[in-house]
């Protein structure tokens, strides 16, 4: 034991890595105030936040969100997944990853359709307006293929 404690005296600097891969440490706090720390993408954290977003949804909206990520992940594979205000939402990777696009279910503000919407950080311009986001009361195959499309432009 006394040699664990020699070498010990001797260590200048310890690393640990909680998480399985070196994160970036940054912090973010819910509406309701809990802190969450932001881990790499390969952890799986942002993911199971937007499972645990998408179980506490009614069955339509979490089968609509559950769709939605399919295409989302389908058409950009590189996209990080998490929760924005606690909707389930996709961002670029890194350090700074930035937020570019969402899915409000409508039971959320209990209105009559669900939004997929985009943040100013999208490449979607297009001229001097563009649409930002976009009502879904169904999911038909060419809606799954504009999102496909605009998640592609989006991501740049």
């Amino acid at each position: 034991m006394q040699a664990i404690y020699a070498k010990a005296a001797r260590t200048r600097l310890a690393i640990f890595d909680v998480d399985g891969v070196l994160t970036d440490g940054s912090l973010y706090y819910t509406d309701g105030g809990e802190e969450i720390k932001a881990f790499h993408t390969l952890d799986g954290h942002g993911l199971k936040m937007l499972q645990e977003s998408l179980a506490k949804m009614p069955a339509d909206d979490r089968a609509m969100g559950e769709r939605i990520h399919e295409l989302v992940s389908k058409a950009v594979p590189g996209l990080v997944p998490g929760t924005y205000y606690g909707m389930p939402s996709y961002r670029t990777e890194g350090k700074n990853g930035k937020t570019i696009g969402w899915y409000k279910p409508k039971s959320k503000f209990k209105v009559r359709y669900s939004t997929f919407g985009f943040q100013d950080t999208a490449n979607l311009d297009d001229g001097t307006m563009w649409p930002t986001a976009f009502a879904l009361t169904t999911l038909t195959a060419a809606d799954e293929k504009r999102i496909g499309e605009l998640v592609k432009k989006a991501a740049g």
